[in-house]
């Protein structure tokens, strides 16, 4: 096993918080990177074991790689960062748009940009996308166009990068997800059209992740995490 760091960009909640806690508690050595430091520190101290907190906004690419000269050698590379963006065509904001594109596209790139240096024969690397690059609603053409745009990502990493693994996990509506709370109609309706009986759960899309990160046989995969909800 290396000594090198786990480091899950957007760590201070959601999924990649979920994440940086499954290799916490391995004993891994992992670092949490948030765009309010604060929060990152809190997050990291909340965790334990041999995590810290680093604050990293994508949204300033151009700032990312002095964010990050204190990471060393990297193990396994999670980006899970993102903002909500509800951004209709007719009622387009774009600030709202560039600030969701440049996160994502631009921002996910300056990272393993600025740590492609720090990355080993053996690292890996998990890009977050969406379902909504399937399955899009009104309001979703820059969240289904970045989404989409990650999808195709992953090849192009994947071959710049090798033998670096890099992979993208997309998933759909989750219904233990802090942000679908309350939203019974949306998780009910969902669930009608789910082939699995069952919703996916944040544990589902933990473990999912870990195991793009960490099988060896998997590279340059866009694996939803739906419960087959996309079939329908």
């Amino acid at each position: 096993m290396s000594s090198g760091e786990v480091v899950v960009v957007g760590g201070t909640s959601g999924f990649g918080r979920e994440i940086a806690r499954a290799y916490a508690a391995r004993g891994r050595d992992v670092v949490v990177a948030g765009s309010d430091r604060a929060r990152a520190v809190e997050t990291a101290v909340d965790i334990g074991g041999g995590t810290r907190g680093v604050g990293l906004d994508l949204t300033s690419p151009k700032e990312v790689a002095g964010r990050l000269s204190g990471v060393g050698q990297v193990d396994r590379l999670v980006l899970s960062a993102v903002v909500r963006d509800a951004n209709s065509v007719r009622e387009y904001d774009v600030d709202r748009a560039i600030e969701l594109v440049t996160l994502k596209l631009v921002g996910y790139t300056a990272v393993v940009h600025a740590l492609a240096d720090r990355l080993h024969d053996d690292s890996s690397i998990v890009l977050f996308g969406g379902m909504a690059k399937e399955r899009p609603y009104p309001g979703s053409t820059t969240v289904t166009s970045v989404n989409g745009a990650v999808a195709a990502m992953v090849r192009t990493f994947a071959l710049e990068l090798a033998p670096v693994r890099v992979n993208a996990i997309h998933p759909g509506i989750v219904g233990d997800s802090p942000y679908w709370a309350g939203n019974d109609a949306v998780l009910d309706a969902t669930l009608e059209r789910t082939p699995a009986g069952r919703l996916a759960t944040m544990a589902d899309v933990t473990d999912a992740c870990v195991f793009l990160l960490e099988n060896r046989g998997v590279n340059g995969v866009n694996l939803g995490v739906d419960g087959g909800w996309v079939l329908t």
